[in-house]
């Protein structure tokens, strides 16, 4: 009788664990978990069936590895439908410390998912606009600072550690440039 019993629990148990299916607030927080962990491979796998996000994707986790991107707030990923979530992350970066300003920036990544399984990736953000006029000045009066290293920028271009840094050296020097204005 304990026998059977036992074995009963087992199938049980070994049962509810194969029924746990994963929802898609499950699905995108490993897709966040995979993105800050600033493994390649990990968030490779988790854009699997979503090849069309992959370039900018895997080009803005190495952006925001080496421009020291510190998770700060994690706010709860919400489902805004039944293939769509978004998850907004918090994150401390050497871009804002460039330009010295207060400002921690909440990236917003917008999640679709279809039959559990992620079909594409888009990001936002609440950069400020002086991030934007800092980024058009080195366009106009550093272009060469930024143009080797940000070539095919957010396309999956070669060399996202290079085109960050070379952004955050002209945010520093469009800030001493208003400076002496």
């Amino acid at each position: 009788m304990k026998k059977l019993l036992l074995i009963l629990l087992s199938i049980s148990l070994f049962s509810c664990n194969n029924n746990y299916q994963k929802n898609n607030i499950d699905i995108a927080n490993q897709f966040i978990d995979a993105f800050y962990s600033f493994n390649e491979d990990s968030l490779k796998l988790s854009l699997s069936y979503a090849e069309v996000s992959h370039p900018s994707i895997l080009y803005y986790q190495k952006w925001a590895e080496c421009g020291n991107y510190k998770v700060l707030n994690r706010s709860t990923c919400k489902e805004i439908n039944d293939s769509l979530v978004i998850c907004p992350v918090t994150v401390k970066d050497d871009l804002m410390s460039a330009l010295q300003i207060d400002l921690n920036v909440t990236d917003t990544f917008h999640i679709i998912i279809k039959d559990k399984k992620i079909q594409s990736v888009k990001t936002s953000s609440n950069d400020p606009d002086v991030y934007y006029e800092a980024k058009d000045w080195i366009r106009q009066n550093r272009p060469e600072l930024i143009e080797k290293p940000c070539e095919d920028a957010w396309e999956g271009g070669p060399t996202p550690c290079e085109c960050i840094k070379a952004t955050i050296q002209g945010l520093a020097e469009f800030k001493a440039n208003e400076e002496t204005l």
